[in-house]
């Protein structure tokens, strides 16, 4: 098995603990399908935020979907001018038999314009 690393985000419409967990529980639920990934396959998972996001850890989702013994850690993202608001990101660590350029990277709504190079 080798260990791959896997990105995506999502754009949250406003900054309130109940959306925070839906949206980031839905990064995380789209990232394991679209990878056929159960959480055994998880390594570690670090979320940012970016600075506008106050309500709630995005790795306190996670525990709620019962990602709970991996180890997961949240970190603000740069406060870049003009950068897109309210922005959750994770890189997640997996093991996986699947060569590097079939993991799906997943950036959900508004978020794909981040990376418009990433077929959704």
């Amino acid at each position: 098995m080798a260990v791959r690393a896997v990105r995506g985000a999502v754009q949250l419409e406003r900054d309130e603990a109940g959306h925070m967990e839906e949206q980031v529980g839905a990064l995380l639920t789209a990232v394991l399908e679209r990878n056929g990934l159960d959480t055994d396959d998880l390594i570690s998972i670090w979320f940012t935020a970016t600075p506008d996001l106050h309500c709630d850890f995005p790795a306190a989702a996670a525990r709620r979907l019962g990602i709970v013994d991996v180890p997961l850690i949240c970190a603000q993202e740069l406060d870049i001018e003009g950068a897109m608001p309210r922005v959750v990101r994770i890189l997640a660590h997996i093991e996986s038999d699947k060569p590097r350029a079939d993991v799906a990277h997943v950036y959900l709504g508004a978020a794909a314009a981040l990376r418009k190079d990433i077929a959704q």
